[in-house]
């Protein structure tokens, strides 16, 4: 847990899951500067009328929400994580019931007086949210978005102005900028381009030629990735009624494949992220077998999955957090994934060669074999051991 001081007071806040020895912050200088920017606005008499609709796109783990609590702001987001954090960091100040969270997959508010925005990474979702949430934004709205220097191109201040109004970007303080935007309510209202659909190349398995679903922010949304496409082409050959995961889903791709190669499987499609979970459900919809039995969760990892009640995980883990490069995540993955599994149950793992993720599977499961490889990529197989009679 880490100290914020903001202008409305001391926070104590903490990301999600909390990691005692994670010396990553819930915040950084980008929301520090807003923050800041919005109480000298407000000192001035400039600032936008507290009793409007404010609403705060893309924080990270809830530190604008938090801090702007007693505005009862309205927080728009794609990560279930970054949600979680948002309802610890609430808690904490007693104020749970003054925040209403969204996902980028509900409908936004009507109207929307004060937009602060954190850049996120992926482009393709800020565009998308921006054309979501254009048609509340009218000519008294105050919108400003915060981003750290590395974070905001001249593409990101060219989405705002091309889909809310003029943009300007301030002064770099201690590495993150401002971005002021003046809405033109006479600017023509157009459809997003999400989600966009590609098919598949051949020679990957089950799912080859086939297309897919990209909701705006999934990992490579426009292309099928080159470990996703090496696991593909290594899935395991299974029949019956297996119940299989498809564990940090994204658009679905790899548990589709599961469930057109063997129609009995009962497959769960999760993550993190609304964007993917909807990615991965259209996906399904439109390859598999209507017969065949699917569920999709937004969840953390594998938690919430009944222990011992998966005979198959299939994983390319993520390691990036933002912009922080950590095996975290995957470690994770992996534990609830073993925990999921039954004994004799199956993970399948994708990543790079250099992440050595056979050291992890093997020190969690006991075993670890490899599949597939090539100089980048490795396809990894743990096994969950029955437990051993006393």
């Amino acid at each position: 847990m880490h100290r914020f001081s903001t202008p409305w007071g001391d926070l104590d806040l903490t990301r999600y899951p909390a990691e005692p020895r994670d010396q990553l912050r819930a915040w950084d200088a980008a929301d520090d500067y807003l923050l800041r920017h919005l109480a000298e606005s407000e000192a001035a008499g400039s600032g936008p009328a507290k009793n409007g609709t404010t609403v705060v796109l893309g924080d990270r783990w809830g530190a604008l929400a938090t801090a702007l609590a007693d505005r009862h702001p309205v927080q728009v987001s794609d990560s279930f994580l970054g949600q979680q954090a948002t309802r610890a960091n609430l808690r904490r100040i007693g104020a749970e019931d003054r925040v209403r969270l969204l996902s980028t997959r509900d409908a936004p508010p009507e109207r929307v007086d004060l937009l602060l925005v954190r850049v996120p990474k992926s482009l393709a979702l800020l565009e998308d949210q921006l054309h979501a949430l254009a048609p509340a934004v009218h000519r008294d709205t105050v919108v400003v978005g915060a981003g750290m220097v590395t974070e905001i191109h001249t593409s990101t201040l060219a989405l705002f102005e091309r889909i809310l109004g003029p943009t300007v970007t301030s002064l770099a303080v201690r590495k993150a900028r401002l971005i002021h935007c003046t809405p033109d309510p006479e600017l023509p209202r157009t459809a997003g381009p999400w989600p966009l659909r590609y098919a598949l190349p051949e020679g990957i398995g089950p799912m080859s030629g086939r297309t897919v679903t990209n909701h705006a922010g999934i990992f490579c949304a426009d292309r099928l990735d080159l470990g996703t496409r090496m696991l593909l082409a290594n899935l395991p050959h299974r029949q019956g009624p297996d119940r299989v995961i498809d564990l940090g889903c994204g658009n679905g791709v790899v548990g589709t494949a599961a469930a057109v190669a063997n129609p009995e499987s009962d497959v769960l499609f999760t993550d993190e992220s609304h964007q993917a979970v909807a990615s991965a459900e259209a996906t399904f919809r439109e390859n598999a077998d209507p017969a065949t039995r699917a569920e999709f969760l937004v969840a953390d990892a594998a938690t919430g999955v009944p222990a011992g009640s998966a005979d198959l995980v299939l994983n390319n883990p993520p390691f990036h957090s933002h912009r922080a490069t950590s095996d975290s995540s995957a470690r994770w993955m992996f534990a609830t994934a073993r925990a999921a599994l039954r004994p004799g149950g199956e993970l399948w793992v994708v990543g790079n060669r250099h992440l050595g993720y056979h050291v992890r599977l093997r020190r969690l499961f006991g075993n670890c074999d490899v599949v597939a490889s090539d100089p980048k990529f490795v396809v990894l197989r743990a096994v969950r051991q029955a437990p051993k009679a006393h």
